[in-house]
C-alpha cells in the first residue's frame, strides 16, 4: 500500500511544479513560498482533525518534536531555494538537479540509517546522476541569461541538498507518530520560518500587488503539495526511505510533460536521453530493491 502513496505523492508533486511556475510570474519567491504554505498548513491540519489524529500530540516524544522541527527547517529552506530556481530558470533545469536529491538521499540512507545497497542499487544510482548531468543545459541566447541560468541551477541545487537532509530527518523523526500529524507539525515550522523570512525582507506589503490568476495558481499549488506531502510521509513512514524517494522523484515526467504542454518547453535530444535514464534508474530503483 505504500508504494500506492508514493506514486501519488510523485503525481501531485508533478502538478505542483507547473501550478507554482504560473504563481511565482508577478510574485516574489520568498512570498510565494509562505502563501504556498499557509494553504498547506490549513489542508493539513483539516485532514488532522478529520481523522483524529490531533488525540496522540501528547504522546509525541521530545526526541520525535526536535527532528520534526529540523525536518520542518530544511524543508523551509529547500522550498524557498526551489522556487527561486523555477522563476528565474525553466522548469526542465530546475526540475531534473532538485530530483537528483534522491541520489544524496539514498547515500544518506545508507550511511546513516543502514538500509543495505547492491550492485543493482549502484547501477541505478549512477543512471540517475548520468541522467541529471545529461538534462543540465547550461546555453542560453539571452543577454543575461547566462547569469539566470547559473543563478538557477545553485538554487536548484541547494534545494535538492536541503531536500535530501529533510527525507532523512522526516524518517527519523516520525517514528512513532502519526504521519499526519507529523506533517501538520513539519508544514507549521515551514509557516514560521516563511514568514519570518518575508516580513524580514519587508516583502509582505507586496501582497496587494499578486494578480487573482496568480492568487489561485498559488492555492491551487500549495493544495496539490498538501496532497504529495500526506502521501510521500504515509510511505515514508511503512517503506524504505531507499524506495519511496526515488518514487516521489519521477514527477519530473509529470512536471516535463506539463512543461511542454503549457510553456512550450521542449528537450534536447541530450536531455530526453538523461530522462530516459532518470526514469530508468529510478524505476531501477524499486524493482531492484
Amino acid at each position: 500500500m505504500w508504494i500506492l502513496f508514493a506514486f501519488g505523492s510523485a503525481f501531485f508533486a508533478g502538478i505542483t511544479a507547473i501550478l507554482a511556475k504560473i504563481g511565482v510570474k508577478d510574485t516574489d519567491s520568498n512570498l510565494l513560498t509562505a502563501l504556498r504554505t499557509a494553504v498547506v498548513f490549513v489542508f493539513a491540519w483539516i485532514i488532522v482533525l478529520i481523522t483524529g489524529a490531533w488525540n496522540t500530540i501528547e504522546d509525541v516524544t521530545p526526541y520525535t518534536w526536535i527532528f520534526l522541527c529540523a525536518s520542518g527547517i530544511t524543508t523551509g529552506a529547500s522550498w524557498i531555494c526551489y522556487f527561486r530556481a523555477l522563476q528565474i530558470g525553466d522548469i526542465n533545469k530546475v526540475v531534473p538537479i532538485d530530483k537528483s536529491s534522491v541520489v544524496l538521499s539514498i547515500l544518506l540512507g545508507v550511511i546513516v540509517l543502514g538500509e543495505p545497497i547492491s550492485l543493482a542499487t549502484g547501477i541505478c544510482i549512477a543512471l540517475i546522476a548520468v541522467g541529471t548531468l545529461l538534462m543540465i543545459n547550461k546555453k542560453s541566447s539571452a543577454p543575461n541569461g547566462a547569469s539566470n541560468n547559473t543563478a538557477s541551477l545553485i538554487y536548484a541545487v541547494l534545494s535538492a541538498v536541503f531536500a535530501a537532509l529533510t527525507a532523512l530527518l522526516s524518517k527519523i523523526g516520525i517514528t512513532g507518530i502519526d504521519s499526519n500529524l507529523g506533517t501538520a507539525v513539519r508544514t507549521g515550522v515551514v509557516l514560521v520560518m516563511a514568514w519570518g523570512i518575508v516580513f524580514a525582507s519587508g516583502k509582505h506589503k507586496l501582497i496587494k500587488e499578486i494578480s487573482k490568476k496568480s492568487m489561485l495558481f498559488i492555492f491551487l499549488s500549495g493544495l496539490a503539495t498538501g496532497l504529495s506531502w500526506l502521501c510521500y510521509y504515509r510511505a515514508l513512514q511503512d517503506g524504505a526511505m531507499s524506495v519511496v524517494v526515488p518514487i516521489d522523484k519521477l514527477s519530473i515526467v509529470i512536471s516535463v510533460a506539463f512543461a511542454y504542454i503549457v510553456f512550450k518547453e521542449k528537450l534536447s535530444l541530450k536531455a530526453f536521453i538523461g530522462l530516459i535514464l532518470l526514469v530508468a534508474g529510478t524505476l531501477g530503483m524499486v524493482f531492484f530493491k
